[in-house]
């Protein structure tokens, strides 16, 4: 028992210096260009009249709801599938893989309602 306690202890710590050496080199190589200096083009800001300013507010609150309403809908509905699929895997565990089918379509449901909201936001 201490010998595998040690064997999983060294393991782990050589995991965690991977972790951190691929962090590290993740951060310099995407990161790079964080502190470069910005161009003249891109400090320039858009200036937007009050229609096109009341047109994305309307935009944005639409965007908010298809997402909102999405992941609420996909949480009710694998509340409810989630509940009765752990409940047949309980009486038969080769059901598994179909239950498992079930929860992953009500997941879709965010997956609509996230590509409904960048469709819109494309718009702007």
């Amino acid at each position: 028992m201490e010998k595998e306690k040690r064997w999983f202890v060294s393991r782990l710590r050589i995991s965690l210096i991977v972790m951190l050496i691929v962090m590290a080199f993740a951060s310099l190589v995407f990161a790079s260009n964080t502190f470069a200096q910005e161009t003249e083009a891109s400090q320039q800001e858009k200036v937007i009249s009050a229609e096109e300013a009341g047109v994305m507010k309307f935009g944005l609150i639409a965007a908010a709801i298809a997402f909102g309403m999405g992941a609420i809908g996909a949480g009710i509905a694998i509340a409810n599938v989630g509940a009765a699929a752990m409940g047949t895997i309980g009486e038969k565990p080769e059901l598994a893989s179909q239950a498992l089918i079930f929860i992953a379509l009500a997941e879709g449901l965010v997956v609509f309602g996230f590509i409904t909201a960048l469709m819109i936001l494309g718009k702007f």
